[in-house]
């Protein structure tokens, strides 16, 4: 027996008959190698999305998926000042230029569930975006940056 399957538990469910066919038909299109995999991914999906509304100090790391018009870089501004307000949350962004005078920005998060809440609601509200899908996991990002042990950190202040 392998260590991996000494940490798994048995699952043992009773779906009504259409549901069953159609979790079989995504698995297949997916082309996944069993059920298991599909339904532990959609109870770590299930599982974030509670954590995100009953713990909204839970730290959660994802990204924030945007599409707006471009109007003249009107609406890339106000995106940029909006992230400035939220520079402890954004890790990255990655900004794609589409058809039809549109953009695609890709932001990297993360923060408290309530604060990515809060980022994605001040983003809606600039005039232009049109789509708008915030994707998180528990999951979380190393530290991006620590000092050595017995070193202090610079503020960053000339004095």
């Amino acid at each position: 027996m392998s260590a991996e399957s000494s940490t798994l538990a048995r699952l043992s469910m009773s779906l009504p008959a259409d549901l069953f066919r159609q979790l079989d038909l995504m698995v297949s299109e997916r082309g996944l190698p069993s059920r298991s995999q599909l339904i532990a991914e959609l109870i770590r999906h299930a599982l974030v999305e509670h954590e995100s509304l009953f713990r909204p100090d839970e730290t959660l790391a994802g990204t924030i998926t945007v599409v707006y018009r471009s109007e003249r870089g009107r609406v890339r501004h106000l995106l940029s000042q909006t992230q400035a307000e939220f520079l402890k949350e954004v890790i990255s962004s990655q900004h794609v230029v589409l058809e039809d005078d549109q953009s695609l920005e890709v932001l990297l998060v993360q923060g408290p569930a309530a604060k990515l809440k809060a980022l994605c609601d001040a983003i809606r509200r600039v005039r232009g975006v049109q789509q708008l899908e915030l994707v998180t996991t528990t999951s979380l990002l190393p530290p991006l940056y620590e000092p050595e042990p017995g070193t202090t950190q610079s503020t960053g202040v000339n004095v």
